[in-house]
């Protein structure tokens, strides 16, 4: 009798999805499967069946609802594949207005798809339905999802970087939760270094160590360790100086957890190749451990490019040979290569005369006034601009929350002392 029970609850359940969802009472749906969320979980080896009798496009909230619901319980490894198929299907072909009613049941899915392509160790099978995932719940390129870091991490995993990059290039203004941005930027930064675009990498590390933070927590200190080293690599020197808008929490704490880094950094300074390669070698352990062998190696690769690029702005013609012994380079050979290099990266700009060897250094050949270069100051422009038209939209709605309004007015009657007005006359005579 029992059985027959929950069967007819079962066949009520799909009935009511299909004939609401067929008359367009979405909200009404909605409610209906609230109500029933909790019979649904506690029954999820009765109700799977209702996978199978609704067409996720057609009727995708009330399948989020049952398929979120009968995969909540830890998954047997025989059954991650095939859960990884349904997860994927679904995402593909639902329908996004019905989806966003029930945002964190679909957030939910796509990290539960996120831990089993993990588990099972091919990430990239992830790659594209979190993409889309992305898409589907965000209501504005510019407003940054639970998703965000997710899609990021498996595209770390699968060497995706490039497609990875595509959810980097817009910019975001809106956040809900802090650990989402922290872990975005951290993401963010190591795909951009994969992609060797480390000017972008600085700036998203830069966010998440000069984020607001009451404590500070350990996705501040590895992106801290990460920007030392990319700065070095990048810009060929680092400031241990924190702007002013950096939390007290960070200002206070962060420096001491990274001291291999920051002694990484003086050592750098001094422009010494083999005081900084004995250092390396005697801190290898640690930054193997931490996972910046890689990074702290094209540090030292990076100081030959620091040295040389000084050289050009004291000579105008250098040999080789000069070139490899004022830089510390073994060979002039290995200096031809390092030159030859730079010059293609663009970061400097020479000539190499291969039958007696000299290297001459050029002025910079951009006039600043070709197509290509207006377009892109154009765009720098408009980005600005489009910035400083947020930045006010945000600090008028600031101005007037009630909230922010009521916390300031309350420091400043704290900070407020009569004794600072002690000079003010009593009366005026007029």
């Amino acid at each position: 009798m029992n059985n027959n029970n929950n069967n007819s609850s079962v066949e009520s359940l799909v009935n009511e999805i299909i004939r609401l969802t067929g008359a367009g009472s979405i909200n009404q749906l909605h409610n209906v499967l609230k109500q029933s969320e909790d019979v649904i979980r506690s029954q999820s080896a009765l109700y799977v069946n209702c996978l199978s009798r609704i067409d996720p496009q057609i009727h995708s909230l009330g399948f989020l609802y049952v398929l979120e619901a009968c995969t909540a319980a830890p998954v047997p490894e025989a059954q991650a594949n095939e859960l990884v198929l349904l997860f994927v299907r679904f995402i593909d072909v639902c329908n996004e207005e019905q989806i966003r009613l029930a945002p964190n049941k679909f957030i939910a899915i796509c990290k539960r798809l996120h831990e089993q392509v993990m588990a099972l160790g091919a990430p990239m099978r992830a790659v594209a339905p979190l993409r889309t995932a992305i898409r589907k719940i965000q209501v504005s390129p510019e407003r940054l999802t639970a998703l965000h870091s997710d899609f990021l991490q498996v595209c770390l995993s699968a060497k995706c970087y490039k497609i990875g990059y595509s959810v980097l290039e817009n910019d975001i203004y809106e956040v809900d939760q802090p650990r989402n941005f922290f872990l975005y930027c951290y993401y963010g930064g190591m795909i951009c270094i994969g992609q060797k675009r480390f000017a972008k990498a600085l700036e998203l590390f830069h966010n998440v160590v000069t984020a607001p933070m009451s404590t500070l927590n350990a996705i501040a200190v590895e992106a801290y360790k990460k920007y030392i080293l990319v700065s070095l690599i990048h810009l060929r020197q680092f400031s241990a100086s924190f702007p002013k808008y950096t939390s007290p929490a960070a200002q206070r704490n962060l420096k001491s957890f990274v001291t291999p880094y920051i002694e990484l950094a003086n050592s750098y300074s001094t422009g010494n190749i083999t005081e900084l390669q004995v250092f390396v070698q005697a801190n290898q352990q640690k930054f193997e451990s931490e996972n910046n062998l890689g990074l702290v190696k094209q540090v030292v690769s990076s100081m030959y490019k620091r040295n040389i690029q000084r050289l050009t702005q004291t000579y105008l013609t250098l040999s080789l040979e000069d070139i490899a012994n004022t830089a510390q380079i073994t060979t002039p050979k290995e200096a031809e290569m390092h030159v030859l290099q730079m010059i293609e990266d663009g970061e400097i700009y020479a000539t190499i005369n291969q039958k007696d060897g000299m290297v001459r250094f050029l002025e910079d050949p951009e006039q600043y006034k070709t197509c290509g270069m207006i377009e892109n100051i154009d765009s720098s422009i408009e980005r600005i601009m489009k910035l400083s038209k947020k930045l006010t939209k945000m600090d008028e709605k600031m101005s007037c929350d009630p909230v922010y309004l009521s916390r300031v007015g309350k420091e400043r009657r704290q900070q407020f002392d009569f004794d600072d007005l002690d000079h003010v006359p009593q009366k005026f005579n007029l």
